[in-house]
Parts: C-alpha cells; structure tokens; sequence
C-alpha cells in the first residue's frame, strides 16, 4: 500500500510546492493537497507534510523531502516486521 503524504497549500511558500511535486512523480507516493490542514502553528513556522496522518517537518523544504522518505521507510520496515510476525503466529 502507497503511503499518503498531504500537503497544506498554505505552507506552499515554505517550498513545499516543490517538494509536493517531486513526490507527485514517484507512483510509491500518493499525494493530496488540501487548501487547509488544521495545523496553522507548524505550517507558519516550518515545512510539514502529513504521512499516513502523522506529522513530519524539517527547517527546509529538501530536509523536508529526506524525513517523508526516512519515515516511509521507517513505516515500511514496521509493517514489514507486523507481517512477518503475523506469518510466524
């Protein structure tokens, strides 16, 4: 299952809209846009996406991309796990 990433458009001048489309062009990504995503504190302060529902942020728009990856990865190798524990029940 492709992990979700949303992005608030009105975060968009953090860069976000760059990384918004890079991602939009990888088919492991699937990636909303929502005009509003409720949290105004972190998108004033920082770039953040939503991954799957969770919060992740960067002090950059590209640092940003790195920690969307990583926490993919990181919920990748977690459902991983989850299977293979199941597997072994």
């Amino acid at each position: 299952m492709k992990p979700i990433v949303e992005f608030c458009a009105s975060n968009m001048h953090h860069g976000t809209d760059a990384i918004m489309q890079r991602l939009e062009r990888d088919p492991d990504y699937e990636v909303i846009e929502y005009g509003c995503l409720g949290n105004c504190g972190e998108c004033y302060l920082f770039p953040f996406a939503l991954v799957d529902g969770e919060i992740v942020a960067a002090e950059t728009a590209d640092k940003l991309y790195d920690e969307i990856v990583k926490s993919t990865e990181e919920q990748r190798a977690h459902q991983a796990a989850l299977d293979k524990l199941l597997d072994d029940m």
